[in-house]
Protein backbone atom coordinates (compact mmCIF):
# COMPACT_ATOMS: atom_id res chain seq x y z
CA UNK A 1 0.00 0.00 0.00
CA UNK A 2 1.18 3.63 -0.35
CA UNK A 3 1.42 6.21 1.76
CA UNK A 4 -0.58 9.42 1.42
CA UNK A 5 0.35 12.13 3.77
CA UNK A 6 -2.79 13.01 5.91
CA UNK A 7 -2.02 16.24 6.78
CA UNK A 8 -1.64 19.14 4.09
CA UNK A 9 1.23 21.71 4.63
CA UNK A 10 0.02 25.34 4.92
CA UNK A 11 2.04 28.29 4.72
CA UNK A 12 2.38 29.86 8.04
CA UNK A 13 1.33 33.52 8.33
CA UNK A 14 4.44 35.92 7.78
CA UNK A 15 2.48 38.56 9.86
CA UNK A 16 1.33 36.44 13.29
CA UNK A 17 1.79 37.45 16.59
CA UNK A 18 5.18 35.24 18.40
CA UNK A 19 2.97 32.32 19.53
CA UNK A 20 1.54 31.33 16.00
CA UNK A 21 4.21 32.21 14.34
CA UNK A 22 6.14 29.30 16.89
CA UNK A 23 3.32 27.00 16.21
CA UNK A 24 2.98 27.60 11.90
CA UNK A 25 6.54 26.63 11.97
CA UNK A 26 6.53 24.28 13.79
CA UNK A 27 3.55 22.41 12.02
CA UNK A 28 4.95 23.45 8.87
CA UNK A 29 8.19 21.21 9.49
CA UNK A 30 5.58 18.63 10.95
CA UNK A 31 3.83 18.50 7.74
CA UNK A 32 6.55 18.61 5.34
CA UNK A 33 8.04 15.40 7.52
CA UNK A 34 4.72 13.50 6.54
CA UNK A 35 5.04 14.51 3.00
CA UNK A 36 8.76 12.72 2.63
CA UNK A 37 6.94 9.31 2.87
CA UNK A 38 3.99 10.46 0.08
CA UNK A 39 3.89 8.13 -2.81
CA UNK A 40 6.39 5.09 -1.05
CA UNK A 41 5.46 1.77 -0.01
CA UNK A 42 5.68 0.34 3.18
CA UNK A 43 9.41 -1.59 2.03
CA UNK A 44 10.73 2.10 0.72
CA UNK A 45 9.48 3.50 4.26
CA UNK A 46 10.39 0.82 6.41
CA UNK A 47 13.34 -1.00 4.62
CA UNK A 48 15.68 0.99 3.00
CA UNK A 49 17.88 2.39 5.00
CA UNK A 50 20.66 5.41 3.47
CA UNK A 51 23.66 5.80 5.40
CA UNK A 52 25.50 3.18 7.04
CA UNK A 53 23.00 4.23 10.44
CA UNK A 54 20.05 2.22 8.90
CA UNK A 55 18.19 5.75 9.44
CA UNK A 56 15.14 5.54 7.86
CA UNK A 57 12.18 8.24 6.71
CA UNK A 58 9.76 5.71 8.73
CA UNK A 59 12.39 5.83 11.96
CA UNK A 60 12.33 9.76 11.72
CA UNK A 61 8.69 10.06 12.12
CA UNK A 62 9.46 7.49 15.24
CA UNK A 63 11.88 9.49 16.86
CA UNK A 64 10.48 12.58 16.46
CA UNK A 65 7.00 11.54 17.99
CA UNK A 66 9.04 10.38 20.92
CA UNK A 67 11.01 13.61 21.19
CA UNK A 68 7.22 15.54 20.80
CA UNK A 69 6.01 13.65 23.83
CA UNK A 70 9.40 13.69 25.81
CA UNK A 71 9.27 17.89 25.29
CA UNK A 72 5.71 18.09 25.78
CA UNK A 73 3.82 15.85 27.20
CA UNK A 74 6.04 14.87 29.67
CA UNK A 75 8.72 17.88 30.45
CA UNK A 76 6.59 20.77 29.56
CA UNK A 77 3.27 18.79 30.92
CA UNK A 78 4.71 16.89 33.55
CA UNK A 79 2.56 14.35 33.10
CA UNK A 80 4.45 11.20 34.07
CA UNK A 81 3.92 8.89 31.37
CA UNK A 82 6.35 6.39 29.87
CA UNK A 83 8.17 6.14 26.66
CA UNK A 84 6.00 6.08 23.82
CA UNK A 85 8.78 3.65 22.27
CA UNK A 86 11.04 1.85 25.08
CA UNK A 87 14.52 1.71 24.53
CA UNK A 88 16.08 -0.15 26.89
CA UNK A 89 18.54 2.09 27.51
CA UNK A 90 19.60 1.52 24.23
CA UNK A 91 20.60 5.13 22.58
CA UNK A 92 18.74 5.63 18.80
CA UNK A 93 16.64 2.62 19.56
CA UNK A 94 14.22 5.23 18.85
CA UNK A 95 14.90 5.54 15.22
CA UNK A 96 15.37 2.04 14.36
CA UNK A 97 11.62 -0.03 12.93
CA UNK A 98 10.72 -3.60 14.13
CA UNK A 99 9.22 -5.76 11.64
CA UNK A 100 5.95 -5.42 13.94
CA UNK A 101 5.42 -2.14 13.63
CA UNK A 102 2.88 -1.06 11.26
CA UNK A 103 3.24 2.28 9.02
CA UNK A 104 -0.34 3.15 9.78
CA UNK A 105 0.22 3.13 13.62
CA UNK A 106 3.76 4.59 13.71
CA UNK A 107 1.93 7.58 11.42
CA UNK A 108 -0.98 7.93 13.92
CA UNK A 109 0.83 7.82 17.14
CA UNK A 110 3.04 10.85 15.26
CA UNK A 111 -0.17 12.49 14.29
CA UNK A 112 -1.77 11.84 17.98
CA UNK A 113 1.80 13.26 19.68
CA UNK A 114 1.32 16.31 17.85
CA UNK A 115 -2.32 17.19 18.82
CA UNK A 116 -1.50 16.54 22.23
CA UNK A 117 1.77 19.01 21.84
CA UNK A 118 -0.72 21.60 20.19
CA UNK A 119 -3.25 21.20 23.19
CA UNK A 120 -0.46 21.23 25.97
CA UNK A 121 1.04 24.58 24.01
CA UNK A 122 -2.34 26.03 23.48
CA UNK A 123 -3.18 25.87 26.80
CA UNK A 124 0.38 27.30 28.58
CA UNK A 125 2.04 30.82 28.53
CA UNK A 126 5.67 30.98 26.60
CA UNK A 127 7.14 32.10 29.60
CA UNK A 128 6.33 28.71 32.14
CA UNK A 129 9.37 27.16 32.77
CA UNK A 130 9.81 23.29 33.09
CA UNK A 131 12.53 21.40 33.94
CA UNK A 132 14.28 18.30 32.11
CA UNK A 133 15.06 15.41 33.56
CA UNK A 134 18.88 17.20 33.83
CA UNK A 135 17.78 19.71 35.90
CA UNK A 136 18.04 22.15 32.97
CA UNK A 137 15.02 24.72 33.03
CA UNK A 138 13.75 25.91 29.91
CA UNK A 139 10.63 27.92 28.22
CA UNK A 140 7.62 27.12 26.31
CA UNK A 141 9.42 29.34 23.77
CA UNK A 142 12.82 27.58 24.42
CA UNK A 143 10.94 23.85 23.63
CA UNK A 144 9.22 25.47 20.75
CA UNK A 145 12.42 26.74 19.13
CA UNK A 146 13.89 23.74 20.01
CA UNK A 147 11.28 21.13 18.36
CA UNK A 148 11.32 23.23 14.99
CA UNK A 149 14.93 22.76 14.81
CA UNK A 150 15.27 19.38 15.66
CA UNK A 151 11.82 18.62 13.20
CA UNK A 152 13.71 20.60 10.71
CA UNK A 153 17.03 18.92 10.84
CA UNK A 154 15.59 15.56 10.17
CA UNK A 155 13.60 17.06 7.78
CA UNK A 156 17.16 17.29 6.07
CA UNK A 157 17.66 13.94 6.33
CA UNK A 158 14.29 13.49 5.15
CA UNK A 159 15.50 14.95 1.79
CA UNK A 160 18.85 13.09 1.22
CA UNK A 161 16.77 9.63 2.08
CA UNK A 162 13.82 10.56 -0.07
CA UNK A 163 16.09 11.82 -3.01
CA UNK A 164 18.08 8.23 -2.47
CA UNK A 165 14.71 6.32 -2.83
CA UNK A 166 13.26 7.68 -6.05
CA UNK A 167 14.76 10.79 -7.01
CA UNK A 168 12.21 12.83 -5.55
CA UNK A 169 13.55 16.51 -4.26
CA UNK A 170 12.27 19.63 -3.05
CA UNK A 171 8.78 17.87 -1.89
Amino acid sequence: MVFTSPVERATPDRLADERESLTQQLDLHRATLLRKLDGLDDEQLRRRPMPTSGLNLLGLVKHLAETEHGWFVRIYGGLPEPDLFPTDGEPDADFRIGPDEKVDELVGQYLRTCERARALVAAGGLDDVATTPSGARANLRAILVHLIQETARHNGHADFIREAIDGTTGH
